[in-house]
């Protein structure tokens, strides 16, 4: 049996590999898988294709299209046989490279491991301690199914070498990942380069022979739930004594992951009323059955916690993703629910911050990835306090010097460095119920609150849309375009200059990033994303003079993400549909980046397959692979 084996997604053949090669390929793959369901996968394709069942030659090519690559956010994946799929196979070839790496940095290295409620997370956590601990790595797993946050902190409190989280956060049901953090010198933070090309290296080799030759032990170690109870114990101190105050009635959803057994112990140790949960999404459940996408930006993905608010007329909504690491939170508005935006949370938790440094009297940094709002360095300037504009990421927040707090718009936000070096959102919940209850019991509310950080720091506006294609070859098209035929004007407002990260900007390393700064002093930055295949768009707009109500004339209506709304800089962070003539009613001055994108695609000799990715940005709203962003 021979012959060419057609791109996926394409309509003729390519040269290589042959059929012959892919059904070897995938052959050698089964024989040493360990797994039955992904074993009896294979085998039902690979006799499909043997009977020239296209369908399955090109599932087979799709699934054995190199390897699902090793990056600064490990890996992530769909759940699958095949180099290109996570599995067992894949897994254990990363648990022996990352091992022979932490024994290429260390003679006796070690390591802790845990893992969240999707499928299959158990199972590829005690393949790695098992890996480890027989290449000589002193391992440790967590006791059972917990929040990233909780593996994070094991990472140093434990002192150990390194860390896996198994994780595929706020992906759809069919993911997972391995997410990887270093002690010692790297403090617990996850891996940049070029740390992650080495490991990757490592892996590489591991996979050259199969995994059956792979040794394995199960004499590792089974941390306690005292481990759990520490983190409880240091993340409840954040409240301080708020707790003592008349709190608000509030609503809890843990999105069908692993956040709700943690998080309750820790508000009740801080002294709050344990939340209302929203019953259908409080226990682990890896098909997340009641939400598109377990995912609280998404629309739809809290309504269940709006219902329920409804019913017992809460003050306040949180909401945890399914690893608990992010952090989102609605507050009633005219007879409904709005979620704030990452922003305004980062920017209230981050006014917090500040204030309670000068309380103390402390200095320190705060900081922020540079797609997040301008808002935090304006804290800062106020504040007395250091700013650090870093990429995005909490791999780069986590490791600013001097760190007081650091958050990105994504809904991640860091408020006790000391303890966590990653996002946290249960510390964040706790936080922020610290922030609300200090509101009741002085008869105000977030809705004042975030009134209140305008009069004092100026209005911000931010928005942001995802392109999303179908071929990452297109995401550097549209850059590429953007570089060859930069836009004059974004909106309404001239460009006053670009800041190109292609070759590295200031203290910035090289990246596919370009930022622009209008004449209003507006800003729009066009990245790709580090885990999915968008090209994502940012527009950032202030307005620091006038009383506040004059700088934000925007209807506090629930922010629909949907990409259709693609007018000036609305919807805003603060939410509000645009007007469909796409007139800009807000107060502040406003940017959108997101016509003009599709401008350059409209342009004689625009990049192939520009205009039809611009196009289809309005059916953007699945959420595909996500990592940091």
């Amino acid at each position: 049996m021979s012959g060419d084996v057609p791109t996926p997604g394409s309509d003729g053949p390519r040269v290589s590999p042959d059929l012959d090669g892919l059904i070897a390929t995938a052959t050698a793959w089964r024989d040493q898988d360990p797994d039955d369901e992904t074993r009896d996968e294979l085998d039902r394709l690979l006799a499909r294709a043997g009977s020239d069942d296209s369908d399955a030659v090109l599932d087979l090519a799709d699934r054995f299209a190199g390897r699902l690559e090793f990056g600064t956010a490990g890996l992530r994946g769909a759940l699958g046989s095949g180099s290109n799929r996570m599995n067992r196979v894949l897994v254990a070839q990363a648990a022996a490279g990352f091992a022979a790496f932490l024994l290429g940095r260390e003679s006796h290295p070690s390591i802790v491991i845990g893992y969240d409620g999707r499928k299959n997370s158990g199972v590829f956590a005690r393949d790695t301690a098992e890996i480890m601990a027989a290449a000589g790595v002193s391992a440790t797993i967590l006791p059972r199914a917990l929040p990233t946050p909780v593996l994070a902190f094991a990472v140093r409190h434990l002192d150990v070498s390194a860390g896996v989280m198994v994780t595929a956060s706020h992906n759809p049901a069919q993911d997972n990942g391995y997410k990887v953090y270093l002690g010692g010198v790297d403090a617990g933070s996850q891996i940049v380069s070029p740390v992650d090309g080495e490991i990757a290296a490592e892996i590489e080799k591991a996979a050259q022979a199969p995994v059956t030759r792979l040794a394995r032990s199960d004499d590792y170690r089974e941390a306690g739930d005292d481990l759990v109870m520490e983190y409880v114990r240091r993340t409840a101190a954040v409240a301080g004594t708020a707790a003592t105050g008349r709190q608000p009635r509030v609503v809890y959803t843990a999105m069908h992951g692993v956040g709700w057994e943690v998080a309750r112990r820790v508000f009740a140790t801080a002294g709050f009323a344990e939340p209302i949960p929203v019953s259908e999404q409080s226990a682990p459940d890896p098909a997340f059955p009641t939400v598109a996408f377990p995912n609280p930006e998404e629309p739809g993905a809290m309504d269940l916690s709006f219902a329920t608010a409804d019913r017992v007329e809460a003050d306040l909504v949180i909401a945890n993703d399914p690893d608990a690491d992010r952090l989102a939170v609605a507050i009633p508005v005219d007879g409904g629910w709005r979620r704030l935006s990452g922003n305004e949370v980062g920017s209230l938790l981050g006014w917090r911050a500040a204030e309670h440094a000068r309380r103390d009297d402390r200095d320190g940094t705060l900081a922020a990835s540079i797609v997040s709002s301008p808002a935090l360095r304006e804290v800062a300037r106020v504040h007395g306090l250091d700013y650090v504009d870093t990429l995005t990421g909490f791999k780069w927040v986590s490791r600013v010097g001097g760190l007081l707090y650091g958050y990105e718009e994504a809904l991640g936000y860091l408020v006790d460095p000391d303890v966590v070096r990653d996002k946290d959102g249960i510390s964040a919940a706790v936080d922020l119920l610290a922030l609300a209850t200090e509101l009741h019991t002085a008869g105000s509310s977030l809705a004042e609150h975030l009134v209140a950080f305008d009069e004092r720091f100026g209005a911000y506006a931010s928005s942001q849309i995802s392109i999303r294609v179908d071929d990452l070859a297109t995401i550097t098209a549209l850059t590429d375009g953007l570089r060859r035929r930069p836009p004059a004007t974004i909106g309404s407002h001239r460009v006053d200059r670009v800041d190109d990260f292609r070759d590295g900007f200031g203290a910035f390393p090289a990246g596919d990033i370009l930022r622009y700064w209008l004449t209003d002093g507006s800003r729009v930055i066009v990245r790709p994303s580090g885990t999915e295949p968008k090209l994502k768009v940012y527009t950032d707009a202030s307005s620091p003079g006038g009383a506040a109500g004059a700088r934000e004339q925007r209807p506090r209506r629930p922010w629909p993400t949907s990409t259709r709304a693609c007018g000036p800089c609305w919807p805003d962070g603060r939410g509000g549909d645009r007007p469909d003539d796409g007139r800009d009613p807000g107060g502040a001055t406003c940017a959108s980046g997101v016509s003009d994108v599709r401008a350059v695609a409209a342009r004689p000799g625009a990049p192939a397959g520009l205009s039809r990715a611009t196009s289809a940005a309005s059916r953007s709203a699945r959420p595909g692979r996500s990592g940091s962003g």
